[in-house]
Order: C-alpha cells, then structure tokens, then sequence
C-alpha cells in the first residue's frame, strides 16, 4: 500500500509529491498520463516562469525540470503513459489505473492528491455558428503543434479570446513568420494578464478587439475568412457592425476547464463557479485524506502560484498520514459583491493564518477587499489600486482574526471614491 498517491506529473503534482516527500513520506507514487513528467509545461518555451519561487526568469521547460530533477532526488515512484479511470474513496482509498507496461492495476493508498490540470474550451463548448473547415484550433493544441511537433499551423490568423495562451500564441506566430490580423474578446476587457497584452500584442502591434464575438466562418475545406461583429452589453452581436477578415487559421483562447471527471466520480463535492473541488484551507477536499490543488482546483495565471498551493496540499497529505487531526469547526467562505469566487471555500478554526486566492467579477480601479463575518462585522480590509477578472487575486487572514469571527466569512469588494 502506498502513503500517497498524486494523479498528475504536471507542476502540481511535482510540487505535492516533492513536498510530501520533505515532510517524511516515503510511498508516494505519482501516475502521469504522458510519456514525460512535466505537464503543459513543456510546451511553453516562453520564458517568464518562476520569478515568485525561483526569483529568476525561466522557460515553461527549465522550471519544469527543476521539479523533475527535485523529484528524480528522491526515491518517489513514477509511472508515466499511465491512466487513471476511476478512483474509489475509502479506508484505503482505491485508484484504478491502466498503462502498457503494468497493465491494469488496483492501487491502494492512505491519500490522494488530485493534479489533472486543466483542459480547453474547444468550439463545440462555445457554439461558433458557420461552416466546419480545417484551420480552427485551440490556442493550446497550436502551441504544442508548434513548439513541440514542429508544425506551422497557419499563416494569417485571427486569434478569438484574450486568455493568456492565446495572447502568447499571437506573438509566438509572429516571430515566427505569420501574420496575426486580430485578437477578438467578447468581455469589455482582457481576460489575460496585463504583461501579456503589452508584450504579446502591443509590442508587435496587433490589434485587441474588446466587446466583439466571431459571427461566422467561411470556407469549405481550409479556413478562408472569419466574420467579426461587436456585441452590446448583453453580448449579442449588433447588426451593422461586422467586419471581415481574410485568414486561413482560427485559434481559440476561449477559457479553461479543471479536469475534474475523476473528482466527480468519487461523489467529491464541486463548486460551481471554481469547477473544481470544494476544499479546506489546507487544500483538502471534503472526503478525508483527498487533497486538491493546481488547476484541476481553479485556474490559475501563475505556476508559481500553482507550486505554492501545491506544496501545502502535499505537507497536508504528508500529515494526515502521520496521523495528525484536522479541527472540526469550519467557517464556510463565500463570495460576495464583485467576487467570482474563493478559495479555500471552507476554513477551519484553529489553522493559523490562511491564504485566500480570489478573482474579481469586473474591473476596479481605487477600492477595498472586505472580509465580514455573519454579523455583517468587518474582520479584515485590504486597499487595492486597480484589479481586473484576468489577474488572481490573493490575501492573507490572520488566524487570531479568523479564531474571533462569528460564524461564516463572506469576501466582497467596495468601491473607494477618489478624493
């Protein structure tokens, strides 16, 4: 029987696997489904990874082998090409799995760290009407054609959504020859991080079209125009308004989906605005000894943001193993006013201070982040400039704070009027 077992040999696993390696484990095995640890990671050759962590600028590929090599330190088990069907919760919890070299297997271990990722959201998710030619792909699935396979997906390009793949996409099919006519965004503003519009669109002078939606594409079998038109606040495109781009590629950065199948099939509760586990402040997700962390728990911008919440979802592991006992009494945190979401969704009494990662609804310029307890009683204020829906947000509760509160905590942002 294994100690732990961590689905995922992305960054967060790693991380996970690593940190609960430090904090005295010794059966931990990760199962990766890819023929190599490391994630989507490797497919980002940009740098600009691993200035929180590491305090140095790294490509997608270094900052992964970083983790590899920590992990290739120790004894922790690794099967890669591996696939995880199904797990079982219990004492102990069962994963099934199945791979070429070991066959199927029925593996048991005392914790679980959930480390799937996260998946694009392709076309048929999004209902582009218009014909079905070749030349449409996701920002992801074009990355990886190019940087990995050696491919070139296209020559003129339309990019529709401003995530923060797709913003990188526009730059990386640039410098490589390719002309990017548009990046398009339903939303008034940019869902990718700020440093990635200047750098990716700003600086190669391609043009962000914010409030428009692609309306119709032409072709029968390449890609040979897309239709643009702006939308009105409700998000319906305006008549009158269309423009047309001749082009023979259409990538996709239309948003990110936690890989949570295996999370649902063990009857783990989800959050429906996270689209992943609901979970302690500890990473730990309601069903004892399962922990979650990464993007299969909620999207993020940053992978060091990622090691970071992975590395406590792994000492967590790490001592529920050894036996130690979570308090019981739990504030449940919710959203409030111009909040999407939080997590932690729950928070426990008794656990020190506690890390809140949030995202905002829209864009606020000069104003507060408010905790309140069920009385309406502010425990906590923190002064913000400027936050957009693109950029996570995150603050620290202190526990003597958390410890006085009466009864539930909800976040929610105020507006400050400039003097």
């Amino acid at each position: 029987m294994y100690e732990l077992i961590v689905i995922g040999g992305g960054p967060a696993g790693l991380a996970a696997a690593r940190e609960a390696w430090d904090q005295g484990l010794r059966k931990v095995l990760i199962l990766e489904r890819d023929q190599e640890l490391g994630g989507i990671l490797n497919q980002c050759i940009h740098n600009g990874f691993g200035l929180h962590h590491f305090h140095e600028e790294l490509t997608g590929p270094e900052y992964a082998a970083r983790f590899i090599q920590q992990i290739q330190d120790t004894d922790v088990e690794v099967q890669l090409d591996t696939m995880v069907l199904q797990l079982l919760p219990g004492a102990p919890h069962q994963v099934h799995c199945v791979s070429a070299q070991h066959g199927y297997q029925i593996l048991e271990t005392k914790a679980v760290v959930l480390a799937m990722g996260c998946r694009e959201r392709a076309r048929g998710a999004i209902a582009l009407p218009g014909e079905r030619p070749a030349g449409i792909f996701t920002a992801g699935a074009a990355q990886r054609y190019l940087n990995m396979e050696g491919y070139m997906v296209g020559r003129r390009v339309v990019i529709l959504g401003s995530g923060d793949i797709g913003l990188i996409m526009a730059r990386r099919m640039t410098l490589e020859g390719a002309r990017v006519l548009a990046c398009v965004e339903l939303m008034p503003y940019s869902s990718g991080l700020t440093r990635n519009i200047v750098q990716c669109l700003e600086d190669y002078h391609i043009p962000l079209y914010l409030s428009h939606t692609v309306t119709d594409i032409r072709g029968h079998n390449r890609l040979e125009q897309v239709v643009v038109s702006q939308v009105d606040e409700h998000r319906r495109p305006i008549p009158g308004t269309e423009l047309v781009f001749d082009c023979d590629t259409l990538l996709l950065s239309v948003g990110l989906i936690p890989e949570n199948e295996l999370t649902r099939q063990a009857d783990i509760p989800m959050d429906g605005r996270t689209h992943g586990a609901v979970v302690f402040e500890n990473m730990e997700t309601q069903v004892p000894g399962i922990f979650a962390c990464g993007n299969v728990l909620h999207v993020h911008d940053l992978v060091d943001y990622v090691t970071a919440e992975s590395q406590r979802a792994g000492a967590a592991a790490a001592r529920y193993v050894q036996g130690e006992q979570a308090a019981h009494e739990a504030l449940p945190l919710t959203h409030g006013s111009g909040v999407s979401y939080t997590v932690p969704q729950r928070i426990r009494r008794g656990s020190g201070k506690v890390q809140v990662l949030f995202r905002v609804g829209r864009v606020f310029g000069t104003s507060r982040i408010v905790v309140k307890d069920d009385t309406g009683t502010p425990i906590a204020q923190f002064p913000r400039s400027h936050m957009a829906p693109g950029e996570m947000e995150q603050i620290t509760l202190p526990g003597v704070l958390l410890d006085r509160a009466a009864g539930g905590l909800t976040l929610s942002i105020e507006e400050v009027e400039e003097t």
